[in-house]
């Protein structure tokens, strides 16, 4: 039975991708900043560890403790919407550290282990928001578009080695928590240039008559990645993110 080391998983995307990996079978390692046990439910194939992966001693934990792993999800990660003129440095750092930096440690990780087994699957997700400029969002874009640029070089680095490489991109999704997390990093809503843009942006975020992403979405395209040697690089997931990278194409 395979095993999948899934990371932010307290909720949205990654609780639901970690249920659909239980549900199904395999081995699963749910790894949280803080751990809660009453977002999963209990189950033999089911171990919930905490990590946070902006903190090497914790990586490191949580590796050990994970043991042997087939495929490592990187999902942990925030957003922030933001003009870039307001925007401040610590929630700059922040973003890069735990979406880009974060990763990175993860994938040096367990890299190591992969490649000496030749056999592994990695799978970042990132954003569709890395398909297109967007306001507001910029830095968030940049710290996932920084990830896709690390997967996609990552892919041809591990090809003789037998690991896959492949980059999960959401859309929209106003059903998770990702925009209420978001939040607290707001600026500019007292200033007169920024407000509209600002209030236009968080009405559009949480508008639910549109085509969106449902976190059993993502779950899905995760899986695909995990199960099918030949899942292409870049999957989007969800109604809106399949629009987005056929409007790219």
């Amino acid at each position: 039975m395979p095993t999948v080391l899934i990371t932010g998983c307290s909720s949205g995307f990654g609780l639901a991708t970690a249920k659909l990996f239980v549900d199904r079978g395999w081995q699963v390692v749910a790894t949280m900043r803080q751990p809660r046990t009453d977002v999963l439910p209990a189950a033999d194939n089911l171990r919930i560890l905490p990590l946070d992966v902006t903190q090497p001693a914790s990586i490191s934990t949580a590796v050990a403790q994970a043991g042997d792993i087939d495929v490592l999800v990187n999902n942990a990660g925030f957003g922030a919407a933001v003009p870039i003129e307001l925007i401040e440095p610590e929630t700059a750092r922040g973003l890069f550290e735990t979406n880009t930096l974060g990763a990175l440690a993860m994938l040096q990780a367990l890299l190591p282990m992969f490649r000496k087994r030749r056999s592994g699957a990695i799978i970042n997700v990132t954003s569709s928001a890395t398909l297109k400029p967007l306001p507001l969002v910029s830095v968030y874009r940049a710290s996932k578009a920084a990830v896709d640029a690390l997967t996609e070089s990552l892919a041809v680095e591990m090809e003789p080695f037998g690991v896959r490489a492949h980059i999960v991109l959401p859309g929209r999704s106003p059903e998770t928590s990702f925009g209420d997390n978001a939040m607290p990093h707001l600026r500019g809503l007292d200033h007169p240039d920024y407000k509209p843009m600002i209030e236009g942006f968080i009405a559009s975020f949480r508008d639910d008559s549109g085509p969106f992403t449902h976190a059993s979405d993502v779950a899905e395209a995760v899986w695909q990645a995990a199960t099918d040697p030949h899942a292409p690089l870049r999957i989007p997931a969800g109604q809106d993110a399949v629009q987005w990278m056929a409007e790219a194409s």
